[in-house]
């Protein structure tokens, strides 16, 4: 598409793009396809104006070349069309705040006193009855003062007191609902699929296809650990699912041929063949947020606790308005009281604060599904590290493979890696992308894959069984052996790496040699996490002692456990939490999910594993370590923000009805300066927490 260049700067470019008008459907497309362009840090699409401002590295080239190549009727772009922004939300609610300001304003210029008069004695009918209903159902809250302020002022006469107030009421629950609304779909959009590829039965066989093509009516296979990407109904095969994202159930639910699953749900065991009754992107959103919108179980406990408080002042501001009336017989001081309450404050700042903060941590690719999960980060004192693809790379290579019992390396690294491409993984990765690299091209040679979570996989080929795994798997498990004579070759595999052990027919037949290399962030990040509050940090490792050891060292924890399986992880976490202490834990293999579970938040790697994922609370990219000290930093400020606004809050608002009481203040001045300080400590809630720490 062609477009204008407008302004640039180092790393930085701002276009127009040559159109005379510009939906917010096609401003979602044009972001989404930039933001994937390689070289682009960010980038930001304005659908009034029709520009787009790219924030990149690299050559300037590679942004214009995309740009060029754009096109909304490009077929390849399918896939990017189910986004979803907050964009149609934040132009519907601007329109509302700009429409009441100006109807406000129009009012007061245009329409005669008894016209306003009229108009703010309908304006408060709601109002009012929405306060004799509190009482009605004998409870004291915020409502019953908004309705007694509103009404004294219309009963003295005092129109514009009562019509500020109830504008600035007004104005307040727009921004409430607009706050609740972005937050939902903020949290829906961090639950979304991140599905890119599925297994698609055709007559021909199993082809790994993109999502976006498939279609309604299409058979896709899914194993164990993989996530459902569309809705449907089991065509063949029975696994166990599960739908705790969704439903909240906790335990796996049987799924038979005919049964319903759902998008973004996970099979925990078995595999099934679905055939598909819904397009990528068609419910699942809606869904998400419809669960979401019935759910308070994300909220923090400062939110909560705001809420509760807010309510909770309400008959202590009866009973000041009453003492200050029967003491000064003074109207208007105890109006004044009246004017001023703790709701709109604390009930709108916090989750302010919250909402922002998830948002700030989304810019710096970390997604937080719920407030609550920020809060406990803030007050974690016990970090507990998965070791492969979490203190290690996630693209762990492979350096080797030794053969055993006659059999040739490149045909056990094809054997291996057309049984662990069913497998997500990173070591299972490493395996696939080694073949490949060779040009070793495997066809699907192999009968149903059975995997064994925290062991390996198992199936069968030409009739024989073939097993790939750790040590204890093959070995232990399955009994297996190495071929005679080879015993001394077996003792010398190179022990720097960490080993994949292939079998078929209960011999061994490959060792695969896989390098591990720690991320040279990895120590940094433990000691800026002791900085941030952390008193004890943890790794866990499936590996050997001798490998834990050596990568616990060099990282620095302070404990590590070596030779474990998930349920050891889970165990580790649980009695940690009953020990009274707060758990982080961060993983990214299927094997990590029952203690991401169990731990007060789990955090997943964006690459890691489809259940890894979903079951985390939070998500963290792949490429950088660094954002665990960001997420911790980001937490601790989030709550010395909410202290301090808490402590605004009441000490302001204290302060004005102090005022008030003593007739230093009238009630309007109390209701503006209330009202100013409200729209204040909700910016201030509004602004980086980073910037600040």
């Amino acid at each position: 598409m062609k477009c204008v260049i407008l302004h640039e700067s180092s790393g930085r470019i701002r276009v127009r793009m040559a159109q005379s008008r510009m939906t917010l459907r096609q401003a979602d497309l044009l972001e989404a396809y930039l933001e994937r362009q390689e070289g682009v840090r960010a980038a930001k699409v304005y659908e009034r104006t029709g520009d787009a401002v790219i924030r990149y590295t690299g050559r300037r080239e590679g942004v214009i070349a995309a740009l060029a190549r754009f096109s909304y009727a490009d077929s390849s772009l399918k896939e990017l069309d189910t986004v979803h922004s907050s964009r149609e939300l934040n132009r519907q609610f601007q329109d509302k705040l700009v429409g009441m300001v100006a109807g406000r304003i129009l009012r007061r210029l245009f329409l005669p006193a008894p016209l306003r008069m009229a108009w703010a004695v309908f304006r408060a009918v709601p109002y009012l009855i929405r306060g004799v209903r509190c009482l009605l159902k004998g409870r004291l809250r915020v409502e019953v003062l908004d309705a007694i302020s509103i009404g004294v002022s219309l009963v003295r006469g005092d129109f514009g007191t009562a019509s500020s107030v109830m504008f600035l009421l007004r104005i307040g629950e727009l921004l409430e609902e607009w706050t609740h609304k972005k937050s939902v779909e903020n949290l829906a959009r961090s639950m979304a699929l991140n599905v890119d590829r599925v297994w698609l039965r055709t007559r021909e066989g199993e082809a790994l296809v993109s999502v976006s093509q498939v279609e309604a009516g299409d058979l896709i296979l899914v194993r164990t650990g993989g996530l459902i990407p569309l809705d449907g109904r089991v065509a063949e095969g029975e696994a166990m699912v599960n739908q705790a994202s969704l439903t909240g159930e906790s335990a796996p639910v049987p799924k038979r041929p005919d049964s319903l699953v759902y998008a973004g749900t996970v099979v925990e065991e078995g595999e099934c063949v679905i055939r598909v009754e819904s397009r990528p992107g068609d419910s699942r959103y809606d869904r998400i947020v419809s669960m979401i919108e019935e759910s308070e179980r994300l909220k923090s406990a400062s939110e909560n606790r705001a809420a509760w408080l807010a309510d909770k002042l309400v008959p202590y501001s009866l009973l000041g308005t009453a003492v200050t009336w029967l003491l000064t017989r003074n109207a208007t001081r105890a109006i004044s009281i009246l004017m001023v309450d703790f709701s709109c404050a604390l009930k709108l700042a916090m989750p302010l604060a919250v909402l922002s903060a998830m948002g700030e941590a989304g810019r710096n690719r970390i997604t937080v599904k719920g407030g609550k999960y920020l809060e406990a980060v803030a007050r974690a004192d016990t970090v507990v590290f998965d070791k492969t693809g979490t203190l290690t790379r996630a693209c762990p290579t492979v350096v080797e493979v030794v053969p055993f019992d006659g059999r040739e390396a490149d045909e056990m690294l094809r054997l291996a890696a057309c049984l662990e491409e069913h497998y997500p993984h990173s070591m299972a990765n490493a395996v696939v992308r080694a073949a490949k690299e060779q040009n070793l091209a495997h066809e699907e040679m192999h009968a149903d894959v059975e995997y064994l979570v925290a062991h390996g996989i198992a199936s069968r080929v030409g009739g024989e069984r073939v097993v790939i795994g750790s040590q204890h798997f093959v070995f232990e498990d399955e009994g297996c052996a190495v071929p005679e004579g080879e015993m001394e070759k077996f003792e010398r595999l190179p022990n720097q790496y960490s080993h994949l052990y292939l079998a078929v027919g209960g011999r061994l037949a490959a060792v695969i040699c896989v390098a591990d290399p720690l991320r040279p962030e990895a120590a940094a990040v433990v000691n800026t996490l002791r900085g941030l509050g952390v008193s004890k940090v943890v790794m866990m490792t499936g590996d050997s002692v001798r490998t834990a050891a050596a990568i616990a060292a060099q990282v620095g924890v302070d404990e590590y456990r070596a030779e474990v399986l998930p349920e050891d992880k889970a165990a580790f976490v649980k009695s940690e939490r009953a020990a009274g202490r707060t758990v982080v834990m961060i993983g990214d293999g299927i094997n990590d999910s029952p203690a991401l579970s169990a731990a007060d938040v789990g955090i997943a790697i964006s690459d890691g594993a489809a259940i890894a994922r979903e079951i985390a609370d939070i998500t963290i990219a792949a490429d950088d370590l660094f954002e665990l000290g960001t997420l911790k930093l980001l937490a601790n400020a989030l709550m010395r923000r909410i202290d301090g606004n808490y402590r605004f809050v009441l000490g302001f608002n204290g302060g004005l009805i102090l005022l008030g009481a003593l007739g230093a203040l009238p009630p309007a001045t109390s209701a503006l300066l209330h009202n100013l300080s409200t729209l204040a400590v909700s910016l201030k809630s509004m602004t980086n927490l980073l910037e600040e720490a």
